[in-house]
């Protein structure tokens, strides 16, 4: 395997290969960001800790985060599992026009990168921030391409105390000739988050509002609020994660939850409870916060990471 500093690659062509490369320095601390990109892959490490691996290549029909790391270095993100294969530690689909982009059999739709990722990084009042952006076709079994998507996966390791921090931005709009664009989606579709086997036992479902949420079936539920937040145990070390609303985003956001025979948590429009149509011109814009910590926070530390993160 060749190795290269990751850098824009040219329209239509894939990173071929994989290298060391050091942008941002902190001030304090003196660590830097360092990626490695292989043709597959973007990893992301401050000083000796590795913080994310990005799957920029489709594997097989969508990129995704493939690893993340509380503070401590526990890894929480679980890739294709036997019981789903098509769950991908952190990704976002949906169905558009008819597609499903969520589930993968073979007519399911692809999330096909347009050039290589881009990667930049920033320090500003101490505060470090790496940025993954892809631009993306949604295309049918076909090649057809549907929608267009530009993605940002941002990393603020830095910017809450005791916290990892991951926001993931997306801009959706129809391809030429596709509109109107509808977009649809079971009450699961969205952006959605598949933990370590582990974390799947005695785990425990919080949100903003104390909303015990509405039953559907089996252990999944759907809540309102800001914020939704899930612990348990890795390693006999509790560790939550939370997903963030931003208010900015189109609908209020519809946590979906399950908690048997795996656990489970997405960010959702509600889709499967009214459809969303683009037309030539519009774009959706989509924001949400991921966030680790190392044991269980309170519902007011919580509630103040949230706020914290707000601009």
């Amino acid at each position: 395997m060749r190795i290269l500093l990751l850098r824009w690659a040219a329209p239509a062509t894939l990173l071929v290969c994989a290298a060391l490369g050091t942008f941002t320095t902190t001030p304090s601390a003196g660590e830097t960001f360092q990626t490695r990109g292989t043709d597959q892959t973007v990893t992301v490490r401050l000083g000796d800790r590795e913080l994310l691996r990005y799957q920029h290549a489709p594997r097989p029909f969508k990129p995704y985060v493939h690893s993340w790391y509380t503070p401590e270095g526990r890894q929480v993100l679980r890739d294709a599992p036997a019981d789903h294969l098509h769950h991908h530690g952190l990704m976002f689909a949906v169905g558009a026009d008819g597609v499903n982009f969520w589930e993968e059999p073979a007519q399911a739709g692809k999330q096909v990168p347009v050039g290589g990722p881009r990667i930049t990084s920033r320090s500003e009042n101490d505060r470090l921030t790496a940025t993954i952006s892809q631009e993306l076709q949604w295309q049918n079994a076909e090649g057809d391409p549907l929608m267009l998507e530009s993605r940002k996966v941002t990393l603020r390791p830095n910017s809450l105390p005791n916290a990892s921090l991951l926001e993931w931005e997306t801009r959706l709009e129809p391809a030429e000739g596709q509109s109107p664009l509808e977009l649809w989606g079971r009450n699961y579709f969205g952006l959605g988050l598949r933990m370590v086997a582990s974390m799947d036992q005695e785990g425990e479902f919080r949100n903003a509002e104390g909303d015990p949420g509405e039953a559907a079936t089996g252990s999944q539920r759907i809540h309102r609020g800001v914020w939704c937040a899930y612990t348990a145990h890795i390693d006999d070390h509790p560790v939550t994660i939370a997903m963030f609303d931003h208010p900015d985003n189109p609908r209020p956001v519809s946590w979906f939850t399950m908690t048997a025979p795996f656990a489970y948590l997405s960010a959702t429009l509600g889709l499967d409870q009214e459809r969303l149509s683009l037309t030539e011109g519009q774009v959706l814009q989509l924001r949400y916060a991921v966030i680790a910590w190392d044991g269980r926070p309170s519902e007011e530390e919580i509630a103040a990471a949230y706020q914290a993160w707000l601009p």
